[in-house]
């Protein structure tokens, strides 16, 4: 399973990206409450750069995940297909070497990285194992990958609630400051069908990961899956 009931093609979805770049980061932070914050201060967390450490920032948009790395001193490559995202981004962050690329056909040599980490991203990848297996591709061995997303609640009653919220109040919001609640919808959908904790989990294995695990952050509401090359 890549994405579920996904219609849209990459190239829409790049234009789609394209589209609500300039609102991007406020609109992540009214949607979800504030929650957006700490769910990025623990994916930086766990990606534990530090000094000298190269870092892939996968679906990196504006820029918004990558800074922390860059203040912690690492070398990190903010990467994304939306070059609307990365025009906004580089506005902002003229510093950070922003590129273009596709996930499941990288920019970059073999074992490039020591880490490489996509935040609310993956979803948005058409084939999932192609993008996992290509991800480990250029880390080297004993490097590692640590994803954050969208996952599914542990607690039945929260899952009701936020299945709705996803599908009815989300593009509204959304819409109200993009004036484009269309793309948040397909967002909103693209979350609804992505795989479950357990599912991602191995789907990483899959694709060649070791030592694979997953934290729930807020519920299950968003999973923080980690995991290791050995070879």
């Amino acid at each position: 399973m890549s994405r579920a009931s996904l219609e849209k093609k990459p190239t829409e979805v790049a234009s789609m990206f394209d589209g609500i770049a300039r609102h991007y980061d406020l609109t992540n932070d009214l949607i979800s409450l504030g929650q957006d914050r700490s769910w990025r201060r623990a994916t930086v967390k766990a990606v534990g750069a530090g000094p000298g450490d190269r870092v892939l920032d996968l679906a990196a948009g504006t820029g918004t995940s990558s800074e922390p790395f860059a203040a912690a001193g690492a070398q990190v490559v903010p990467c994304d297909f939306s070059f609307g995202m990365l025009a906004v981004g580089k506005e902002r962050r003229p510093d950070l070497p922003f590129t273009a690329g596709d996930a499941t056909q990288l920019p970059f040599a073999d074992e490039s990285f020591d880490v490489v980490t996509i935040s609310f991203g993956l979803r948005n990848v058409v084939d999932t194992l192609g993008a996992l297996t290509e991800m480990r591709r250029v880390v080297r061995p004993g490097g590692r990958i640590v994803i954050c997303e969208f996952s599914a609640p542990t607690w039945a009653p929260l899952r009701t609630v936020y299945s709705e919220y996803l599908m009815r109040a989300l593009p509204k919001v959304a819409g109200m400051v993009t004036k484009d609640a269309g793309s948040y919808e397909y967002l909103a959908e693209s979350i609804r069908a992505w795989p479950d904790q357990e599912e991602l989990g191995r789907l990483m294995l899959s694709a060649g990961w070791s030592s694979v695990g997953y934290r729930n952050l807020t519920g299950g509401i968003v999973a923080l899956h980690r995991g290791t090359r050995t070879d």
